[in-house]
C-alpha cells in the first residue's frame, strides 16, 4: 500500500494519511497528573520537532489533567489508554484529540462500544493498537506463536468490530 492511497485522519489541527506530510509523534514520560512537568516536557518535545504528543492515562486524575494540559499546549494531544474503558471516555470528554486503545484489553464489546460512542460524538479518532504482548491466546495457538499473521488478524478483527459499530475514524498501529 502506498501512503497516497490511505485515507486522511484529522488529529486536532493536523492531518495524517492520504499523502500528507509525515508527522512526528512522541510520548511524555512524566506522570500525566503532574501538569507543570508534563506541559514542560511537551514544550521540549515541540522544540525538538514533535508534531503530536501522547500522554499515558493510567488514572482518572490523569484523564482529567488532559483538559488543563491541552489548554496550555499547541500541538494535538493523544491519550494512551490501557485496560479501563472509563479512562478513554474521560480522556475524550477532557479534550483528547485522539485516543490509543487496544480493544482486546479494554474488555467486553459493550465497553468498546461505549468508547466508540464517545469518540463518535466528538469526532475523535481512535488508534487501534495491537502488539505481540497483546495477541490473543487463540491467535497465538492458531499461528503456533506470536506471528505477523496473528497480529494482523487481531488488528483487522478489532478494526472490523469498530467499523461494525458505525465508526471508521481509525488509525491502525501494529508492532512486535
Amino acid at each position: 500500500m502506498y501512503r497516497e492511497h490511505t485515507k486522511t485522519v484529522k488529529i486536532g489541527d493536523r492531518i495524517i494519511g492520504g499523502g500528507s506530510p509525515i508527522l512526528i509523534q512522541s510520548m511524555t514520560n512524566t506522570r500525566t497528573e503532574d501538569i507543570p512537568a508534563t506541559v514542560e516536557q511537551i514544550f521540549e518535545l515541540e522544540r525538538a520537532g514533535c508534531d503530536i504528543v501522547r500522554c499515558t492515562v493510567p488514572t482518572m486524575e490523569a484523564a482529567r489533567a488532559l483538559r488543563e494540559i491541552k489548554r496550555q499546549i499547541s500541538i494535538p494531544l493523544v491519550a494512551d489508554i490501557h485496560f479501563d474503558y472509563r479512562l478513554a471516555i474521560e480522556a475524550i470528554e477532557n479534550g483528547a484529540d485522539k485516543i490509543r486503545i487496544n480493544p482486546g484489553n479494554i474488555g467486553s464489546r459493550e465497553r468498546v462500544k461505549a468508547v466508540v460512542e464517545a469518540a463518535k460524538e466528538r469526532g475523535v479518532p481512535i488508534r487501534v493498537g495491537v502488539n505481540s504482548g497483546s495477541l490473543e491466546k487463540e491467535l497465538a495457538d492458531k499461528y503456533h506463536g506470536v506471528t505477523a499473521q496473528g497480529i494482523v488478524e487481531s488488528a483487522l478483527d478489532k478494526v472490523h468490530m469498530i467499523e461494525d459499530m458505525g465508526y471508521d475514524n481509525l488509525v491502525v498501529s501494529i508492532k512486535s
